[in-house]
């Protein structure tokens, strides 16, 4: 509602303080729905449940980006772009009428148990050092593709098309595979190999540019399910939610230095292929940290993983493990 509010705003800083607030809030609906998925899917489905939840999330955006051409219908047609928000209205009484509270939030648990200081302390190092490259990665891949390689713009749509749909099918083979085979080797296998295959894209055109674009992208999302799901697993339901929120804010701030570093470094001229490689380094300490101090959460109950809490009858009851 507060998105939609950009339709009917009468100045430009009206239209950034509706924004401003709109977006908080959808990054906390984005957590939350993830935290409700972690406790309530069985111990064996919950990286599986995190794909599913991003491929939702890159639908979601692409109805955004699907509406950006009302913009030229007319001077002020600008505004219909937030109309577009209102379709959401639909999900959120829905979602009031028939979501319920998660099994595990309505049964005995401690409210505000300690924080695990340890646990958040490498969880946000994670955070940070992913987001450090992936942001400038993905947000500066347009204006290296026209600067450096003369892409038009109908090619630089292309190629996004083309390399970032299939990225779809590497989170469900890694949702399942992080479900079936454990989630630590997999990050280990193919985070830093993704971001390899990145770097190798921002050095060298050709044929091999489109390709080592698409493999970069579709096994680097093999990797998100797997580091995603750590979030909600290694805290407990007293806890879940706030250091989801805490670990949402990290990477943003990882990602917020990360473009800072990669714009001053290219006006310093640095070429693309020295700033990526440099920022991919973040993923080395990033693999590093899990293979050291990660647990290794699958095929075990949240419980098992955070003895403060109690495993609600309901859950053994309906034969969910």
């Amino acid at each position: 509602a507060v998105v939609m509010l950009g339709a009917v705003a009468p100045s430009w800083w009206t239209l950034v303080a509706t924004q401003a607030t709109g977006r908080p809030i959808g990054l906390a609906l984005g957590f939350l729905v993830g935290v409700i998925a972690a406790e309530e899917m069985p111990r064996n489905s919950r990286a599986y449940a995190v794909s599913i939840l991003a491929m939702a999330s890159g639908l979601g955006a692409g109805i955004a980006v699907m509406s950006l051409p009302l913009a030229d219908v007319g001077e002020r047609s600008w505004r219909l772009v937030y109309i577009v928000t209102a379709i959401w209205f639909l999900v959120a009484f829905d979602l009031t009428r028939r979501l319920p509270e998660t099994l595990r939030f309505e049964a005995r648990h401690q409210v505000s148990p300690p924080f695990d200081r340890r646990r958040f302390l490498i969880l946000a190092v994670v955070a940070v050092g992913t987001n450090l490259f992936v942001a400038p990665a993905s947000f500066f891949q347009n204006s290296y593709l026209e600067d450096v390689r003369g892409f038009t713009a109908t090619q630089i749509a292309i190629l996004t098309l083309c390399t970032a749909t299939p990225a779809g099918i590497g989170l469900i083979i890694g949702g399942r595979t992080a479900d079936m085979r454990g989630r630590r080797r997999l990050i280990a296998v193919t985070l830093p190999l993704g971001t390899a295959l990145i770097v190798v894209s921002y050095s060298t055109g050709g044929v091999v540019l489109p390709i080592t674009a698409f493999l970069g992208g579709f096994i680097g999302s093999i990797a998100f399910p797997a580091l995603a799901v750590y979030r909600s697993e290694l805290f407990p339901t007293g806890n879940r939610s706030k250091a989801a929120g805490m670990l949402t804010a990290t990477a943003l701030i990882g990602g917020i230095f990360g473009l800072q570093a990669t714009g001053a470094l290219l006006d310093d001229d640095w070429s693309y292929s020295s700033v990526m490689g440099m920022l991919a380094l973040g993923q080395i300490i990033v693999v590093f940290v899990v293979l050291a101090y990660f647990p290794e959460t699958a095929h075990r109950e949240l419980e098992d993983l955070n003895p403060e809490d109690e495993i609600p009858e309901a859950i053994t009851s309906q034969g969910l493990p």
